[in-house]
């Protein structure tokens, strides 16, 4: 297949068009029409000479994604299945905030942290997104958008989908880098927000890279014991190493980070934990914040179930106590296949 031109920065286009003996303005009418103008199909590009247009054409598609399902939510949530041109199945997820539209995206084929409670990684991985591929899941949903009759614009992105956004860390930043193009969709930078699940040497370069991009990281335990029996991660960089990349981070941006921790009942959720949680981040108050977050059981992982709401208030109680920032964070899509992973593992089931 061809690849998205989607995937290219503006920077990367300009270039590859005076490569192929174009005018450098052209980059600017493109970007206006795929961005913009937001049009299906290059023949659309009514101000572009039919040579060029003759030219993308040949070297690339705009959308490569096939949409195969749509899940509204009684919430306004809307839950995306799309296959990719190798008939790969990706999920895509907006979600209506009080501050605006939120959509989550993702950015493998499959995932290989090994989360033992998460849908996302029932398919191990089996390739990276390109960066056209993340692009098209926004430009999919503002498609959606711009097809009803009220307003309403694709106003924040978090990279929290299927995958761990920094194991495909250059598509990710190429993505990021063409949805905050003000001449573009001109997301706010501050409007993004990167999760990893935390691979040190990343983060650490994340922190390097001067751009205004929120950074959340999937904790989901205080210790090194229960981190490990549930993320498979904490093994090659476990917590002294992650917080000291944490460290990192903050010194070089001011920038607070979001620690998500997901509520498994008798798992992670006692008071004791609470306690430590609040130990591992007593000398980052200022710059932290913790999201604690329901759990959506998932059917191949039944070892795991949902902290009773009483057991989230009292661990809730416990940090805030301590000084700690946090929320309980609102569920979303409760009455769709809600946890990451689970609409596309329905469907390979139902293939299969």
């Amino acid at each position: 297949m061809k690849p998205s031109i989607y995937g290219l920065r503006k920077e990367v286009l300009i270039d590859w068009l005076l490569e192929h003996g174009e005018k450098k303005f052209r980059a600017n009418q493109i970007w206006e029409w795929l961005y913009q103008k937001r049009v299906t199909g290059f023949q659309q590009m009514s101000n572009l000479s039919k040579a060029t247009i003759a030219l993308l054409e040949e070297h690339f598609c705009i959308n490569p994604l096939k949409q195969m399902i749509v899940q509204e939510a009684s919430d306004g949530t809307v839950k995306y299945l799309f296959e990719l041109p190798d008939k790969n199945m990706i999920e895509t997820v907006l979600m209506r905030q009080e501050y605006g539209s939120s959509v989550c995206v993702t950015t493998q084929v499959g995932c290989n942290i090994g989360c033992t409670f998460c849908a996302s990684g029932l398919l191990k991985k089996q390739r990276d997104l390109t960066a056209g591929e993340i692009v098209a899941q926004i430009m999919l949903v503002q498609h959606y958008f711009d097809q009803r009759v009220e307003e309403e614009r694709v106003s924040h992105v978090v990279v929290m989908g299927i995958g761990e956004p920094f194991d495909n860390y250059a598509n990710v930043m190429d993505f990021i880098n063409v949805i905050n193009d003000a001449k573009g969709l001109a997301i706010g930078a501050r409007h993004i927000t990167v999760s990893t699940s935390g691979l040190v040497p990343k983060i650490k370069q994340f922190a390097e890279n001067g751009l205004q991009v929120n950074l959340a990281i999937s904790l989901h335990a205080p210790n090194n014991e229960v981190r490990s029996s549930i993320m498979r991660i904490n093994r090659s960089f476990p917590i002294e190493k992650l917080m000291e990349a944490v460290d990192y981070y903050l010194d070089n941006t001011n920038r607070r980070i979001t620690f998500e921790y997901i509520m498994l009942s008798g798992i992670n959720d006692r008071p004791e934990h609470a306690k430590q949680l609040a130990e591992l981040l007593k000398n980052k108050k200022k710059l932290t914040y913790v999201n604690l977050i329901p759990y959506n059981p998932v059917s191949e992982h039944d070892q795991y179930s949902r902290s009773p709401k009483e057991d989230v208030l009292r661990f809730y109680d416990v940090l805030k106590k301590n000084g700690i920032n946090c929320v309980i964070r609102k569920e979303h899509g409760t009455d769709i296949d809600a946890a990451c992973g689970q609409l596309r593992s329905k469907q390979m089931k139902k293939s299969s």
